[in-house]
């Protein structure tokens, strides 16, 4: 009788155990990215970035582990519908359609727009200078990310340019550089951060060409229940000034949103 009275307390202990360790663990979450600064880019061998920190800062909220994963961005849909990923979060463009005609917001579930955006034409200082209009591009080669807003601009919008498609926009920065493209169509907010400085110095974005008002957001499988979620962690970083305090620190402050109040 002793010894079942022993089993039976090791089995409750054991039972209590697990019980205190599945109530710690933390669900693990997986978000989608490219390397893209001010958003997310390596400090060393650390990830860091506007978007970096918002993603711990708003799974901290929810109590979830976040798992950073560098994806291909033309297989971003893919990466969601399977599952390896639970959202892309990389300055993803809400307001547009891809390259297919079809708007992303039939694709996916998207949170608030947390950010402006728009594509921006950047060249050497010469032609950047020279271009007037959408037109003045023809028979110029541009760089583009595949499947970005970027490249629905610029198929859609800058008539007569020569598409040459690349796998990141820090790509097409890169083609470039070496002289490969006459100019490469990215986000404002990349241009920023690169225009002007290392190997991007002879360089300039174009002042009178660019994309009509573009915003980000988080994009979710359709169904998703971290949709709401996320959303409310985002209401409440906004309302603690954590939004406001990254944008400061990474040079977004002018286009970062931190008032979602008419979103909802």
């Amino acid at each position: 009788m002793k010894m079942m009275k022993r089993v039976l307390a090791l089995a409750a202990i054991l039972v209590m155990l697990l019980c205190m360790a599945a109530c710690g663990a933390k669900e693990s979450v997986v978000v989608g990215y490219t390397i893209y600064e001010p958003m997310n880019y390596m400090d060393g061998d650390k990830l860091v970035g506007f978007d970096t920190e918002l993603a711990e800062a708003v799974f901290a909220k929810l109590k979830s582990e976040v798992v950073f994963k560098e994806i291909d961005w033309d297989q971003k849909y893919t990466e969601l519908n399977s599952g390896a990923i639970q959202c892309i979060w990389n300055g993803f463009t809400a307001n547009t359609a891809d390259d297919d005609g079809v708007a992303r917001a039939d694709k996916v579930d998207f949170s608030y727009n947390y950010m402006g955006n728009k594509q921006v034409i950047v060249a050497k200082a010469d032609l950047a200078k020279a271009i007037a209009d959408e037109n003045s591009l023809a028979g110029k080669v541009g760089a583009v990310e595949n499947s970005s807003a970027g490249d629905t601009y610029l198929t859609s919008e800058l008539k007569g340019a020569v598409k040459k498609g690349v796998s990141s926009q820090l790509d097409g920065m890169k083609e470039l550089s070496l002289g490969a493209v006459d100019f490469a169509v990215v986000d404002e907010q990349l241009a920023k951060a690169y225009v002007g400085k290392g190997d991007y110095a002879g360089f300039e974005i174009a002042e009178k060409v660019s994309s009509d008002a573009e915003y980000y957001a988080i994009g979710f499988k359709k169904g998703s229940e971290l949709t709401e979620k996320v959303n409310g962690a985002l209401e409440e970083l906004a309302e603690d000034g954590t939004i406001a305090k990254l944008a400061e620190k990474y040079g977004v402050s002018n286009t970062a949103i931190t008032d979602f109040s008419d979103q909802k």
